[in-house]
């Protein structure tokens, strides 16, 4: 991974978000996005090898597993990562615009023509919609992934043990999950900071609907 690029993005981020956005973005890049890198790989690695049944049937706890984990929260959570943080690069495209437009009207009409945008990265007329909508969008990619989640998972909560009768499983099997304490504490986790991330987002939006 290019770091230096990914710190220019960052940096990017930050210059053109208020207080609230930059709040958001430490608590992704921190307690999200690292946490998922450095321990949440780790913790679900072993899933589905360490997924075991009480029975030695060809295919049974293949169909098991992919009937109570349909989707791996690793992916879910890698899906929603980047979902949720593509936005704030859209406004950095649209600041990179409008420096580049003004580029080419000084070009035209020489240093002393009017300015189109005195402040490339102030947030009003098209660049605000474009920030607020990135704020929504966010907030609403958090949203419709805590419902997969509690849909997918109830409770957002893994139990110990599944009982499963799926064809080809003789009849019904005791499944065991692995680790089932350990990721039901950075499920938790990722659920709190989740509602954190989107309650910052509309809050950053009402300063932004209140200011203008």
């Amino acid at each position: 991974m290019n770091w230096d690029l990914f710190e220019g993005l960052l940096s990017g981020v930050n210059k053109y978000s208020t207080a609230f956005g930059r709040i958001w973005l430490s608590l992704v890049f921190i307690f999200r996005l690292l946490v998922y890198v450095v321990a949440a790989e780790r913790v679900w690695s072993d899933d589905h090898k360490d997924f075991d049944c009480n029975t030695r049937q060809p295919g049974c706890t293949n169909v098991c597993f992919d009937h109570f984990f349909p989707v791996s929260h690793i992916r879910l959570w890698a899906l929603q990562l980047i979902l949720v943080t593509c936005p704030s690069l859209l406004v950095i495209m649209h600041v990179a615009y409008r420096e580049a437009k003004e580029q080419r009207h000084r070009a035209a009409g020489g240093d002393n023509s009017r300015c189109l945008y005195p402040n490339p990265g102030k947030k009003h007329g098209g660049l605000w919609w474009t920030y607020m909508l990135s704020l929504v969008f966010k907030a609403g990619v958090d949203m419709v992934f805590l419902y997969i989640f509690y849909h997918l998972y109830r409770n957002y909560t893994l139990p110990r043990l599944v009982k499963c009768e799926l064809s080809p499983c003789p009849n019904m099997v005791d499944c065991f999950i692995s680790r089932p304490t350990e990721k039901n504490i950075f499920t938790l986790f990722m659920v709190v900071t989740t509602c954190i991330c989107i309650l910052l987002s509309l809050i950053e939006a009402a300063y932004l609907i209140g200011k203008r």
